[in-house]
């Protein structure tokens, strides 16, 4: 199996550089940076294609520049894969709900062709791309959304939105709307960021202050927030979470509010899509 180092000096031939000519653009890619640290000496890019000396990450990035590679594609011969880490952080689970920037800048594998009309077997789905690919089924644009996260203890939105949900937020709707649903279902549920943390839920605007409603079932008692002591990250879009029969726990303080009907998350942001009921 070809070693890292080799795949660099491959690339760094096929583009007919010399020790040098690396060394020499490494050096203008540190002035640029100010920082040495993005300089390559004639003698550590020896190592890295002959020894398996591993570069640092600021080493990685002026190659990588240098040679035109993708910084992941690099990481990935390393050992390191960008497109797991979303699903690398669910095995860390956090209690407090959470804002993730995973998938603004990363590109996840392109969904096979499969008939969502029809009942499908997405094990093969899962394994490849962890719980986070649950996010790509409906085919929005990554770059315009950010992942959310509800606390394992948050209850706050308790049906509709279980603890553990992973949800789409779509930065664009920012704006609290005051009517156009029928249902609870239909109410849209935005993700705020407060002073004291994350909040999902249903929202109401008076003038410069927002109401933040939780579910009636939960024992969560409604918010309120000037202008300047929340930021409306965006609407939940979309959610994906598992069924189960638990009930909810009493917490001494529920992490995160009722959202909207139509959108469904707590802790980050993704692309748009309705919330399951």
């Amino acid at each position: 199996m070809e070693r890292p180092g080799e795949k660099l000096k491959r690339a760094r031939e096929r583009l007919k550089l010399t020790y040098r000519d690396v060394v020499r653009a490494s050096q203008q890619v540190a002035q640029r940076r100010g920082s040495d640290e993005f300089a390559i000496a004639l003698s550590r890019l020896a190592d890295i294609e002959h020894k398996g000396t591993v570069p640092t990450i600021f080493r990685i990035y002026s190659l990588c520049a240098i040679y035109r590679l993708n910084v992941a594609d690099v990481l990935g011969w390393y050992g390191v894969p960008l497109e797991s880490l979303p699903a690398e952080s669910l095995q860390t689970p956090l209690n407090e709900t959470h804002a993730t920037g995973f998938g603004a800048a990363s590109k996840g594998p392109a969904a096979p062709d499969i008939d969502f009309n029809s009942t499908t077997f997405l094990g093969h789905m899962i394994r490849r791309w962890g719980k986070t690919g649950l996010i790509f089924l409906n085919g929005w644009d990554l770059r315009q959304h950010r992942y959310g996260f509800i606390g394992l203890e948050d209850y706050s939105m308790f049906p509709i939105l279980r603890p553990g949900s992973l949800v789409l937020i779509d930065e664009s709707r920012r704006r609290i709307a005051a009517d156009g649903w029928t249902t609870e279902m239909d109410r849209p549920i935005y993700f705020l960021e407060t002073r004291e943390g994350y909040r999902c839920g249903w929202c109401t605007a008076y003038g410069d202050e927002i109401l933040l409603q939780p579910h009636p079932s939960s024992p969560r008692k409604p918010e309120r927030y000037r202008g300047g002591e929340v930021d409306v990250i965006g609407q939940v879009t979309g959610v994906a979470m598992l069924l189960d029969a638990k009930k909810p726990r009493r917490t001494r303080s529920a992490t995160v509010p009722a959202t909207s009907p139509n959108q469904s998350g707590t802790t980050g942001v993704q692309p748009d899509g309705p919330c399951p009921a």
